[in-house]
Parts: structure tokens; sequence; C-alpha cells
């Protein structure tokens, strides 16, 4: 099993895909848009890897760090998820912002990922809230509940942006604890591309 990847970026797609060359052997990598937009074309990468084996294919997916390659592992252990729900899942939400929505059972930024509706939200909910845990994250980070995702997402519902800006602008922040910070960066992102 291949579990992570150091080598040269040799070119990424559209469709979040970098093909990574190590040893004179190019892998094909699944990653998230966050990530894909971190890994420049001749430039030296590292990722983690996990390697899913089915009858039918092998899937390399990638990540920055261990917590989203768990957080990625927790979530297709978890009935109805497969690695393209995982992978929108944490395209939308950081594994920080996601132990955030499920301790504060945030149903509305769940369905902010594509393909997720109020139902598949709540089970999703239900059964996360079992697996995910603050001790997924390394260091002392602390978790702050309502999310702050969602206090964003409220925020820029209440000035009229739309669910697609929204869910758009979303996937591009930076995560942290402080709304204020999220919200003007959110804002500032809007603004240029509304401008």
């Amino acid at each position: 099993m291949i579990g992570s990847l150091r080598g040269t970026v040799l070119e990424r797609t559209s469709d979040s895909t970098v093909l990574i060359e190590t040893n004179g052997i190019g892998y094909f990598v699944h990653v998230t848009p966050r990530t894909l937009g971190e890994l420049e074309p001749t430039t030296t990468a590292f990722v983690y890897i996990h390697h899913h084996v089915r009858e039918d294919a092998q899937t390399l997916y990638g990540f920055l760090d261990r917590d989203e390659r768990r957080c990625f592992e927790i979530l297709i252990a978890t009935h109805g998820v497969g690695p393209t729900m995982a992978m929108m899942i944490l395209a939308t939400h950081s594994p920080r912002a996601l132990v955030d929505i499920v301790a504060g059972s945030d149903i509305a930024a769940l369905t902010l990922v594509s393909g997720v509706g109020k139902k598949t939200a709540e089970r999703l909910l239900i059964e996360l809230k079992n697996r995910l845990h603050l001790n997924i994250l390394d260091g002392n980070n602390t978790i702050n509940s309502p999310s702050s995702v969602g206090d964003v997402r409220d925020a820029l519902s209440g000035l009229g942006y739309s669910t697609e800006e929204i869910r758009d602008v979303l996937r591009e922040i930076s995560v942290s604890n402080d709304s204020e910070s999220m919200l003007r960066e959110a804002l500032n992102m809007l603004g240029a591309r509304r401008a």
C-alpha cells in the first residue's frame, strides 16, 4: 500500500487530479481543489496518500496533512459515503471545520456540499458524532461551537448572496475559529468577483 508520495508535480487537471513523478514513475493522485491550488507544476510536493483498492480499480487520494487523510478515512468508513462524496465534503469543509460542524449539529453547513441533502446531512451528523472527534487534530487547537463556518454562511445569506456564491467562497477561504476574519475574507473575494 502507498502511504505517501514525494516527487515533482508534472501536471494538474481541472478535475482535481495531479500527476506526481517519483523515481521515474508518474502517479495520478486525486486531491481537493484546495490542495490542487498548492501543487504547482514543476515544484516538489509531498502528499499523504490513501490507497483505495477495489476489484476493478486502484485509486490514490492525496492530502497535504495527516488530519485531512484521517478525516477522509473516517468519512469513507461511514455508511453511504464513498471516496467521491468524502472528497466533495473535504472540498467544502476542512477537517477542523467538519469537527466544528458535527459538534454544533450544523445541518445547513453539511448541505453546502454538492449532493448532500437535508436527510443525508442528518444521517451523517448522527454517524459522525461517534467517529469524528477532536483527537484527530494535532496540537492544542480548540473548536468553537456553533461553527464559525455556519456564522459566516448565515451572515452572507443575510447579505443576499446566493447559495452557490456562498458554497464557492466557503471552499476557498481560510477556516479558523475567528468568524469575523473569515467573513472579511469571504466578502473581499465575493466583492472582487462581482466587480
